[in-house]
């Protein structure tokens, strides 16, 4: 097999600046007990106010999933547990109880400033005629500025990754289709993301017990499909995108996207303009943002462990080998969190053109069974008309229903601001016998990795 190695650096990361308020008092005398010196009683401090029924509804005054019912000196965006949702990646909505990121948070004025990355050294091998091993790197580095104001709020977002100086081909995994290298589609290859993942911006205003959101940028993500893998706790620990990314997020890097929605405390609406070609080749670069394809989406978070969405969308000529050819892409989603360690779940997708629809399943979790130890696993199955592009192939546009199978486990070291973590993962595959002559009769693989997180 064919072995390479590519070396990145992983990218800088701040320092958290912690300003804490000393209280200051005065020790006096005790004169209680001399004779014509008593003190006079103290007085009665006033009672308590009572506290709030355990079932009522916390009111979101932020848009981003935040309650108000905190300490007045703690900032809005930090306190998660008790949230009814989380913010995911774009404008999506995960279980309040999903945990908080990783990152480092800053304070300076009104401003509420969040720093967070991560670099993954990866070693795959994947086995069988189709199989590839390699050594590679995937980073990631975001950062937000978030403003509160007595109308609404404000937020900045920003994400990169070095992951375009790899090969444009990516690195391997079995199974998996989507976007193109050297003007060839790719098969059993993850492609690297674009140098520019998001750079975008939200306003939101107070509009009776919820929020009128505006969302934008040169990139981000429309509403269309669940949090991307890489935002979702079920696939925090997970070092293998799924195969069935392109059902479900492969929009969250899109050139170009506005978003207009309400965000109430259990539901959020939404509506995007997008533009619905496929990031190219040229992965340092931003493209022209266009606004040709739509999508809708709502949620609903009935408790802070659950969050349920749907979403459909019509996306413009999304594959560059296949002009004229527009996507209609159903997708749906039930996450969990008991805010306890455990994340896991459960999504379908429907994507196709003309008729010829294409459908895939997904499941997985993640289990923190304590701060230092991790388990994950991850269920999916798709049905894919990719796997044999060349159209002399006799097998060429047929559809295969393929499983994968994985489960794997990672350690954790606490480095200060950073995490340190260790794992790897093994995969099996259930496929057709039609396909045993290109994948072998028992293709299976593994991944191991060392990952530096910010934050523990």
């Amino acid at each position: 097999m064919k072995h390479s190695v590519l070396i990145a650096s992983a990218t800088g990361l701040s320092l958290a600046l912690v300003s804490p308020v000393l209280a200051q008092s005065h020790a006096g005398h005790d004169m209680s007990s001399m004779p014509g010196m008593e003190m006079p009683p103290a007085p009665t401090p006033p009672p308590a106010p009572a506290p709030a029924p355990e079932d009522e509804e916390p009111v979101d005054q932020t848009g981003y999933g935040h309650r108000i019912d905190r300490p007045q000196d703690m900032p809005l965006a930090i306190d998660r547990i008790e949230d009814q949702f989380q913010p995911g990646s774009g404008t999506s909505r995960l279980p309040g109880r999903e945990g908080m990121m990783h990152g480092v948070h800053l304070m300076s004025g009104d401003w509420m400033f969040m720093v967070h990355g991560q670099a993954s050294l990866q070693y795959t091998d994947h086995k069988g005629p189709r199989g590839d091993d390699m050594t590679y790197v995937t980073s990631m580095a975001m950062a937000t500025a978030e403003r509160q104001t007595d109308w609404g709020g404000i937020r900045f977002s920003a994400m990169t990754s070095l992951e375009p100086a790899m090969d444009a081909r990516g690195y391997p995994n079995l199974f998996a289709t989507g976007e193109t290298a050297g003007g060839v589609p790719l098969v059993d290859r993850q492609h690297p993301h674009d140098l520019f993942m998001e750079l975008s911006a939200r306003v939101d205003v107070n509009l009776g017990r919820g929020r009128l959101f505006l969302y934008g940028g040169p990139v981000g993500e429309p509403a269309l499909g669940p949090s991307a893998f890489m935002h979702r706790g079920s696939a925090s620990n997970n070092p293998e995108p799924p195969i069935t990314h392109h059902w479900f997020d492969s929009t969250h890097i899109t050139y170009g996207v506005v978003t207009l929605g309400y965000s109430a405390p259990k539901w959020q609406i939404e509506a995007s303009a997008f533009r619905g070609r496929e990031p190219d080749e040229a992965r340092w670069n931003i493209e022209t943002p266009k606004l040709d394809s739509w999508a809708v989406r709502a949620t609903f978070n009935p408790s802070p462990s659950w969050s349920l969405q749907a979403s459909y969308g019509e996306l413009k000529e999304p594959e560059p080998l296949h002009p004229g050819e527009d996507e209609q892409r159903f997708t749906t989603s039930v996450h969990y969190a008991n805010g306890k360690g455990l994340s896991a779940m459960g999504a379908f997708s429907r994507k196709g053109h003309d008729g010829d629809n294409h459908n895939a399943w997904l499941g997985e979790a993640n289990w923190d069974i304590d701060p230092r130890n991790s388990l994950f696993g991850r269920a999916e199955n798709v049905d894919n008309g990719e796997l044999f592009p060349d159209p002399l192939d006799p097998l060429h546009d047929q559809h295969f229903s393929v499983t994968k199978f994985q489960a794997g486990y990672a350690r954790h070291v606490p480095l200060g601001l950073f995490d340190l973590s260790l794992g790897g993962s093994a995969n099996l595959y259930a496929k057709p016998d039609a396909l045993d002559a290109a994948y072998g009769d028992n293709p299976w693989g593994y991944t191991v990795f060392v990952r530096l997180k910010l934050g523990n």
